[in-house]
């Protein structure tokens, strides 16, 4: 009996301490004040942005020289790498063979010329004794005969040396257009196969492209500027370099592509940027920067330390007329210094929370000192 007693008074007694601590914690919820926040009243700002585009540069003109001759590389006139301009000689292949190929052709057609002048001749003679009935009518046709020959022989031997001396050309490799000569695939000595060797690469180096894919519902605005292209001086294309940098010189569109890609619904546009001091390079990517055009309108902004993320969307808090947080979903825009265009989401006059808001939560009760507009 008495132990029956012992254990109520136990259960007693801790219940009273379970309830005890209940209603210590309630307690101390309940005089936990509101988490002070301070706010930034949305307002519209006017701003200039840049909207950037991933981009590739190119050579404007670049093609592989090849060998169009048979034979071994005799000389190299160049540096790799070096700067070249159009029409400098660049290989020789056998020149010294294919000039004596060319002489020796030249002169089967001085032979032929000479063997055709000698048949002519005799061909003339018989042909007056004819008229004189004073020689045999097939002796005159032999001469005729050999006449024809002897004309079919110069013909070949001017075809041959027209070739030869096609070839003779083919021996020289000179520079297409000017550029930069890349690194050669041959050296001195090397034996090359006409139409299968390569020998190095040229691309032009300025003025320089820049290709990027834009979206096709933004054609109209680059179809006008292409129209109606900005003032030299307005640096609206600009090209970020890979190491963040901004490229000194002024772009402009050259070409829109003729058609959109139906597997990624983009379409190409290239730029022109001018490269006097060679910092651009084929295959370089960078970004290129094109300014709004509209910098004289106005947009809705917040800062960027308002925003959360959360699996890749963004929100904000907006403290609404009963103090409570409220959370936002945002659809954002460019970002301009320490701010972010806010497309949708927001309204003109949204209080937005800007300090503390990674420990927030959806209609959480905050106290809001003085709002900041700036």
């Amino acid at each position: 009996m008495q132990k029956i007693c012992l254990n109520k008074f136990i259960f007693v007694y801790v219940s009273f301490f379970i309830i005890s601590c209940g209603n210590n914690k309630q307690s101390e919820q309940k005089v936990l004040p509101p988490p002070m926040v301070n706010v930034y009243v949305l307002t519209k700002e006017a701003a200039v942005y840049y909207n950037q585009y991933p981009a590739t540069v190119n050579a404007l003109n670049a093609v592989d020289l090849k060998a169009q001759v048979t034979g071994y590389i005799t000389n190299i006139y160049f540096k790799d790498g070096q700067h070249i301009t159009k029409g400098q000689k660049l290989y020789d292949i056998d020149r010294q063979q294919y000039q004596a190929n060319y002489e020796q052709a030249i002169a089967n057609v001085n032979v032929a010329k000479a063997n055709l002048d000698k048949v002519q001749k005799d061909a003339d003679r018989y042909n007056d004794l004819l008229k004189q009935d004073a020689i045999a009518k097939q002796i005159v046709d032999h001469a005729m005969a050999d006449l024809q020959s002897a004309k079919m022989q110069l013909a070949a031997a001017k075809a041959n040396a027209a070739r030869i001396e096609t070839d003779l050309k083919y021996s020289v490799i000179y520079a297409p257009f000017d550029g930069t000569i890349g690194i050669s695939q041959v050296k001195l000595g090397a034996l090359v196969t006409a139409n299968q060797t390569l020998l190095n690469t040229i691309s032009s180096d300025n003025p320089m492209a820049v290709d990027v894919a834009i979206d096709q519902n933004q054609i109209p605005r680059f179809v006008l500027w292409q129209q109606k292209p900005p003032p030299s001086t307005d640096s609206i294309f600009t090209l970020k370099m890979p190491d963040n940098s901004i490229y000194t010189k002024m772009g402009s569109i050259a070409l829109i592509d003729r058609a959109i890609d139906p597997q990624t619904g983009t379409i190409k546009v290239r730029f022109v940027f001018a490269n006097e001091n060679n910092l651009l390079k084929a295959g370089m990517n960078c970004e290129i920067r094109i300014k709004n055009n509209q910098a004289t309108d106005k947009f809705l902004m917040i800062p960027n330390k308002a925003l959360v993320e959360q699996m890749g969307e963004f929100f904000a808090y907006v403290v609404n007329d009963s103090s409570r947080a409220i959370q936002h979903k945002l659809q954002l825009g460019a970002r301009v210094n320490d701010k972010v265009i806010v497309k949708e989401g927001l309204n003109e006059g949204d209080k937005i929370i800007i300090d503390g808001v990674q420990k927030l939560r959806d209609s959480i009760k905050v106290t809001v000192t003085s709002p900041k507009t700036k």
